[in-house]
């Protein structure tokens, strides 16, 4: 057999890689457990060095042995990632280690491949190839150490234990009724800092953070709407929250306002849906079930991504419209990998909560505020909103011109949504009807 030209070859061993990567991600893993889609994407990247040792030995005259210890490396980690199934805790103990093992793999293999690649494929891939997997070692330690930093922050609020885990809670404001805020899909309790600011000086005001999100522990399992609600229940009970509450959601937090509602009637006065996803997302926005789809694959990638340091860099400047404590507590929540990991399983768990969200069908005459952000509202959002504010028969539906976050993060549009709340604790507080 004649001898192939090694460029060729390890131009197509390392570009084979890169698509069994992306095919995975957008396939057979989509959506997974961090440690499985770390584990399977090393897997598939270490093939592609080691066919670089193989087959440049056996086509070529230039044999590129030195590529089996990227392969080793890449394919013991992944299967060792998916053989034991280590939890957020254990990679973040990891993350003190692989990063100087990576680097120093790295220099290796770059001093061996300028020694013996005589080819194309050496400046033009191999190099820079490695370049790219040396980013990555840094961006790793420079995570690692990011968030070991962030965890020297004390938590502002308390800690309550709710049965296996514990959730961060932060009250201010004295009287009656509690106003409970609930926050975003993905989001901490922190960002309501202009809005929990405004309510504290006239009533009780309690925000918090969601299992595994912010200062929260971490939840054993995967977590529906009942078990959010079911999680805050016991926090409100545990930390001696007094009723009645006026429960406001933003956005994807409508859905565990309604669903805390259907199953604790007896305790909630009234609510606020500060443009409040629909329970009818799915059927009734054009636009929603292929933005679900295509989000819900790439999910899954996110907490790897973070890992080495992606979301530190992409939220560094983030979150600036918030008042300065808070916004802090924001960007270093959405730098961690555990915020990710926490999205994608809040994420998958949307269909179900926003199923058990719909059994809520009437709050009867308790007051209820819909507030719609008008700005760049999605083909269907406006209809919906309209048909959420049917919920009770003692309700106002306000359209704001402000952008969907801009009602909690945006100091101007935060007032208009405090005001809302007022309304409807005035008409608890006093068992009036709200004021049209």
């Amino acid at each position: 057999m004649a001898k192939q030209p090694i460029g060729p070859v390890v131009a197509g061993c390392l570009t084979a890689g890169l698509i069994g990567a992306v095919a995975l991600v957008l396939g057979p893993i989509a959506g997974a457990e961090e440690y499985v889609t770390t584990g399977s994407l090393l897997l598939v990247f270490g093939a592609s060095w080691g066919l670089v040792a193989i087959l440049s030995v056996l086509w070529t005259n230039q044999p590129q042995r030195w590529a089996a210890l990227p392969a080793g490396f890449m394919v013991s980690a992944g299967a060792g990632l998916l053989v034991c199934a280590p939890s957020g805790d254990d990679l973040n103990r990891l993350g003190w280690v692989w990063p100087a093992l990576w680097l120093a793999t790295c220099a290796w293999a770059a001093v061996r491949a300028r020694r013996q690649l005589r080819s194309w494929s050496g400046p033009w891939l191999v190099y820079p190839l490695l370049g790219v997997w040396a980013l990555c070692g840094i961006g790793g330690a420079y995570q690692t150490m990011g968030e070991s930093f962030d965890r020297r922050v004390s938590a502002p609020g308390q800690l309550i234990d709710v049965g296996g885990h514990r959730l961060h809670v932060t009250c201010a404001g004295t009287g009656s009724p509690t106003v409970v805020l609930e926050s975003g899909l993905g989001e901490t309790g922190a960002y309501w800092g202009w809005i929990s600011a405004a309510l504290a000086g006239e009533t009780t005001v309690c925000a918090y953070d969601r299992a595994g999100r912010g200062w929260s522990d971490p939840p054993a399992h995967a977590q529906d709407g009942a078990a959010v609600a079911a999680d805050l229940h016991a926090l409100l009970e545990q930390r001696h929250v007094p009723g009645p509450f006026v429960l406001v959601g933003h956005s994807s937090g409508a859905q565990y306002v309604r669903i805390f509602a259907r199953r604790y009637p007896a305790q909630v006065g009234g609510m606020v849906l500060l443009d409040g996803q629909p329970v009818e997302a799915f059927e009734s926005l054009p636009i929603f079930p292929a933005f679900y789809a295509a989000f819900r694959r790439v999910s899954g990638l996110l907490p790897s991504l973070a890992r080495l340091g992606v979301g530190r860099l992409v939220f560094h400047d983030s979150f600036g419209e918030l008042p300065p404590g808070v916004r802090d507590q924001e960007r270093r929540s959405h730098s961690s990998a555990r915020f990710f990991r926490s999205l994608r399983d809040e994420f998958a768990a949307l269909p179900a909560s926003l199923r058990e969200a719909r059994a809520l069908e009437s709050l009867g005459n308790r007051p209820l505020v819909v507030v719609t952000a008008s700005r760049d509202a999605q083909e269907g959002w406006l209809p919906l909103q309209d048909r959420m504010a049917m919920l009770s028969a003692n309700s106002i539906h306000r359209v704001l011109p402000y952008s969907h976050d801009a009602l909690v993060t945006d100091r101007a549009a935060a007032q208009a949504s405090s005001q809302s709340v007022r309304d409807v604790v005035h008409a608890v507080r006093f068992s009036v009807p709200l004021a049209q």
